[in-house]
């Protein structure tokens, strides 16, 4: 009975949010992405100055934005984003999803940037994308690594994220029960 309950729950969320963008054409999605993916930066360079050259030294990077909603037992997350390679600035549009089990009600919006070290963990990620398990909720230890990366958590050899909140660069990342993905629509036709 609970489990058909978070199914329904979860399905009605996931439909809401889905139509909310419907209308919009891949162009426009895609338009959206990137103006939202600059603004995110900007916001983020503002915040952690370091995250800059960081990002400018980097193989490449992703930015994402999504709303999260928790309805009772059930919260979920979905949204959309770009990564970029930092050599060819080829543009792979992306999406994430998540679903998890939490008390309360409420929306949670927050941008999620990840930085990629080196070739092999972009790739990595675009071929395979990334769920986030359990193991992602770590705090960012600033300065603790140097201070190329502080403000951010590694979640991966060669990945780190910054995830900035409306209360500014979290310290705490809560990304368990998160997926990242190509999104095939916008991919489909498109060359940056």
């Amino acid at each position: 009975m609970k489990f058909r309950m978070i199914a329904s729950a979860l399905a009605v969320i996931l439909l809401a949010t889905g139509l909310a963008s419907a209308g919009d054409s891949p162009d426009k999605k895609r338009e959206k992405t990137r103006k939202m993916a600059d603004q995110t930066l900007q916001e983020l360079y503002k915040l952690q100055p370091t995250a800059q050259a960081a990002i400018q030294k980097s193989a490449g990077y992703a930015v994402f934005d999504n709303m999260g909603t928790n309805l009772l037992l059930v919260s979920t997350a979905r949204g959309s984003g770009v990564a970029v390679n930092s050599n060819t600035k080829q543009e792979t549009f992306m999406k994430m999803i998540s679903a998890g089990a939490g008390l309360g009600v409420g929306v949670k919006d927050y941008r999620v940037i990840f930085v990629f070290d080196n070739d092999k963990a972009l790739a990595n990620f675009l071929d395979s994308g990334w769920s986030g398990s359990a193991q992602a909720d770590a705090a960012a230890k600033a300065g603790e690594k140097g201070g190329a990366y502080s403000g951010a958590v590694e979640v991966a050899p060669g990945v780190w994220v910054y995830q900035i909140t409306k209360n500014g660069l979290a310290l705490q990342l809560t990304l368990q029960g998160t997926k990242y993905y190509k999104d095939d629509d916008l991919n489909k036709n498109h060359s940056s």
